[in-house]
Parts: C-alpha cells; structure tokens; sequence
C-alpha cells in the first residue's frame, strides 16, 4: 500500500509551525471496572493508572503523530499531574515554551470510569480557576507562526482573542467544541471549521432536529464548514449546502476516552493536507477508532498508515445505522 501520510508538503511560509493549539489539558486517572455499578451501589475496580489527556493538548499529540509541526498553548498546575502533562508534550516532540506553569495551583483533574464490557466512561472532572488563560496571555506572535489554530471553548476569552487574531491574519481555525460557553459567540464568528459534539447544535439553538441546527449556526456565523462527530455512528458535516455524512469503523474497543480529540487532531491534519470533506471525516473517524483499540485518552494515537490500512478493510458501520438517528432524508455523500 502506498503510504499516504505525507501526501503535502510544508510550504516555504516562513512559518514555525504546522498547528497551534490553544485550549484544556487534564491528567486523568483511568478506573477500570469489570461492569458499572448501579446507583447508590459498590463495585471494586480492576486497576487504577495515570494518563495525560484534555481536549486540545490531546489533539496536538495526534498532530504530532502525524508528522505536524506542533506549538501547545496553555496552563498547567505545578504540581505531580502538572509535570506528567508536560512531560508527555516534550515526549511528543511538541513545542510548550508558551506554556504557563501556575505557581500553588493543582493541574486539571478526571478521574474516568471505564466500563470494560462496553469501553465506555464516565469523567469526573475539576478544574480549579487558578489554571484558567486570559486574554494577556495570547500575544500575536504566538498564532501567526502557525499554519491552523486548533481551539476549544473553554477560556472563552482568551480563545477568542487567539482565533480573532488568526482570523485578521488568513490562518483557518478549527474548533472543538462540546458545551455551552458565556459569550462563545465571540468565538464562532472568527471559525472556518466547527466540528461539536452530537448534543451541541440542538443546546445552541434550541432547535431539535440537528441538521437544522448546524444549517442555523453555519448560516448565522458563516464557517465553512459546520461539523459534529456522532461517536460509534461516525460523523457529519455541512459544506457548501451539503450534508456529508461518514460511518464510524467497527473495532475491539477498550477505551473511548479521547477519541474525540484524536478525531480532531485528524481533521486539522485533513485541513492542513487540502483533503475533501469526505476524506477529511473518513480518515478521523479512522483514527479515532484506533484509539479507542488501548487505555487512555491518548491510549492508541496511530500513524497515518495504520488509519489507511483499516479504511482499506472497510469494516465500518453501515448508512442503515445511521438511519435511527437521521430526522429527515437529506443527501449523504
């Protein structure tokens, strides 16, 4: 098979980077559990391990798995799972020299119950405001060096003045997003690629039906594309008046933990590499599958090859899944 992990090449820009992240990182603390108990119930639990993850520190590993020329901007704690975080960012290869160390503050918190039978989790988290980024903390220099600034939602402010100022510049910014933020507007308006949860559409605009709800928002805020995974159904996307729909692939699953961001990781790379919208969700929702394959939010974080040979065995779920979740007949690429 021919590898098709470098299928572009990095152009002559003048720029440092491939992608810079702005957004969470967490150290969790994986539980493992032979099933989950019910409410109010007691059930001893198989293993306990540490792992790094968090939505955009997450996604800029996989970028880096991929080859990416990778910048991480964000907190941390100065504290045991502060330093797991960025050792494991060193360790990727990716650059954390604008990384803010928060002196007396504990590092974001999960502590994640993994149901073995099905893979799937539950995540208890704290973040203390002691790690949140403000918007002194985003100078120019930081996002134009880039090619693609990946963000989250969290920090609302201060995301919003990274993708503004990406924005001003010409540099396309993809955002993951999951929940309802305060004035989160500001940072829509300044989005070429929304990719959401499966929940955050119908939250937004209180409309039910979710195509409507990601043709509302594209309509009101203009990004190029408006995107949601769908987890072991796949994802959707809306571009240029079209719905674009890809099945998720069928693996062992261990761990769903992260394979959202890993997802996200992906499609920056898809972007970056001028992939069609088809391309861009088939090899994310690869990807993305691979890694729920381990433990941990970056339990599995595959090289482009890998992604290529399991879309080669085409063993994905079918449309006829999907059609429990659909809510009217639109076009599916």
């Amino acid at each position: 098979m021919v590898d098709q992990s470098r299928t572009f090449a990095v152009q002559p820009d003048g720029k440092r980077f491939d992608v810079v992240g702005v957004g969470l990182n967490a150290t969790d603390t994986l539980i493992l559990l032979p099933k989950f108990p019910a409410y109010a119930g007691k059930e001893p639990f198989r293993e306990e391990m540490l792992s790094p993850g968090g939505q955009v520190a997450s996604a800029m590993v996989s970028c880096a798995r991929l080859g990416l020329r990778v910048k991480y901007i964000g907190t941390v704690g100065d504290d045991l799972r502060g330093e797991v975080q960025l050792q494991s960012l060193r360790e990727s290869g990716i650059d954390i020299s604008d990384v803010y160390v928060r002196q007396n503050c504990p590092n974001q918190t999960a502590y994640i119950l993994i149901d073995e039978a099905t893979g799937e989790r539950t995540v208890l988290w704290q973040r203390r405001d002691c790690l949140r980024l403000k918007p002194e903390d985003i100078r120019p220099e930081m996002i134009l060096e880039s090619r693609l600034l990946h963000i989250d939602g969290h920090d609302t402010p201060a995301v919003a003045r990274a993708a503004a100022i990406a924005r001003a510049a010409g540099i396309p910014v993809t955002v993951d997003v999951d929940t309802i933020y305060h004035g989160f507007e500001d940072v829509l308006r300044h989005v070429d690629y929304l990719v959401t949860s499966s929940e955050f559409p119908s939250r937004w605009t209180n409309e039910a039906d979710p195509f409507k709800a990601l043709e509302r928002i594209q309509k009101e805020f203009g990004m190029r594309v408006a995107a949601m995974t769908l987890g072991s159904q796949g994802s959707l996307a809306l571009l240029d008046g079209r719905f674009h729909y890809s099945p998720a692939f069928v693996v062992n699953c261990l761990d769903t933990t992260g394979a959202g961001d890993v997802f996200h990781g992906a499609f920056c790379y898809g972007v970056l590499a001028g992939w069609d919208i088809g391309r861009t969700l088939t090899f994310s929702n690869a990807l993305a599958a691979l890694n729920c394959t381990a433990l941990g939010a970056r339990g599995r974080l595959a090289p482009a090859d890998e992604a290529w040979k399991l879309i080669a065995r085409g063993e994905r779920r079918s449309h006829r899944d999907y059609e429990a979740y659909r809510v009217e007949d639109v076009p599916l690429s």
